[in-house]
């Protein structure tokens, strides 16, 4: 029997950052810094939760997700490969594996590190030129990467591990699903379903975006289009939702804060990859960051690392 399905509103932003396709919130605890992207301003938002200080760094190109290093700094995804963000806001390659012929059709989106520090990114799919989203994996320990998952995939997206990192979870999100694998020291198998949004009711032309993982994990989806974050059960149930009512588009989550009770939101303009600007009257905080206090209740759990470069 499914578990009965609480609800959350929230109803005003906790920051106007109006991004036009803001993503990928990583919270530095060490630092107090929440940091995120706007993919396609080519920017990257470094937010002290303190003092609300915003600060920018601008880029010539799309990175579009972040990683932690041991040593400080960040690592991340562009849309050509995996790079090193140095100190004077410029990109160290680290690898650029998109086939050439594949190149102008499709780019990297999502992605995370796991214990061991790999990056693992999945790119996007052009179905006019039958390029498939695929997942990649960057090895630091011998600067490897190869492709550890061929798909095809549509839009490649939230991913990340269970506690024990026995399981990865991915999200496919033009075919609303998230799926879970078998994981083995960086060894994939035994992809499956791990939820069909749609077989659970929630409308069609909506899609999972980004994710993160709770203390007791549970698997927290950001609804593109569908201005809501539903809270999957370990078991793939249903059982909490995190209304938005003035942002259409929720991109990802991430928890953080003193005690990992906070979950930071980012969201897209309506206008975003396509859509359609004119539902930005109807939701007018669709680009803003938002933040949903769960004192007492959830904390964030060990589902992503730093990567190991």
């Amino acid at each position: 029997m499914s578990p009965p399905l609480r609800t959350i509103t929230v109803g005003r932003p906790f920051l106007p950052t109006n991004c036009t396709l803001g993503e990928g919130p990583l919270y530095d605890r060490e630092r107090s810094t929440l940091h995120f992207v706007d993919i396609e301003q080519c920017k990257v938002y470094h937010l002290d939760i303190n003092t609300l200080k915003l600060t920018c760094e601008q880029f010539e190109e799309p990175v579009t997700s972040l990683a932690l290093r041991k040593n400080g700094g960040l690592a991340c995804t562009t849309s050509k490969g995996f790079a090193i963000i140095e100190a004077d806001s410029t990109l160290k390659y680290l690898a650029q594996p998109i086939p050439s012929e594949h190149a102008p059709y499709t780019r990297f989106n999502d992605g995370a590190c796991d214990r061991r520090g790999r990056y693992i990114a999945g790119t996007l799919c052009d179905k006019r030129c039958d390029v498939p989203g695929q997942l990649y994996m960057y090895d630091p320990a011998d600067q490897s990467c190869k492709v550890v998952d061929k798909g095809p995939f549509t839009d490649s997206n939230g991913l990340g591990w269970s506690a024990d990192e026995k399981t990865m979870y991915f999200t496919d999100s033009l075919v609303n699903k998230i799926y879970a694998y078998d994981y083995d020291d960086g060894k994939l198998s035994g992809r499956r379903v791990f939820v069909n949004p749609i077989a659970h009711g929630l409308p069609e032309g909506t899609f999972p975006d980004g994710l993160c993982i709770d203390n007791a994990g549970g698997i927290w989806s950001a609804r593109w289009g569908g201005s809501r974050i539903i809270r999957y059960t370990p078991d793939g149930e249903m059982d909490l939702e995190v209304i938005f009512p003035t942002a259409l588009n929720i991109t990802a989550c991430c928890f953080g804060g003193p005690n990992e009770d906070r979950l930071f939101v980012t969201t897209a303009h309506c206008g975003a990859c396509g859509g359609d600007a004119s539902r930005q009257v109807r939701y007018p905080d669709s680009g803003n960051l938002f933040v949903v206090d769960l004192t007492g209740q959830f904390t964030g759990g060990r589902w992503r690392y730093h990567f190991a470069a």
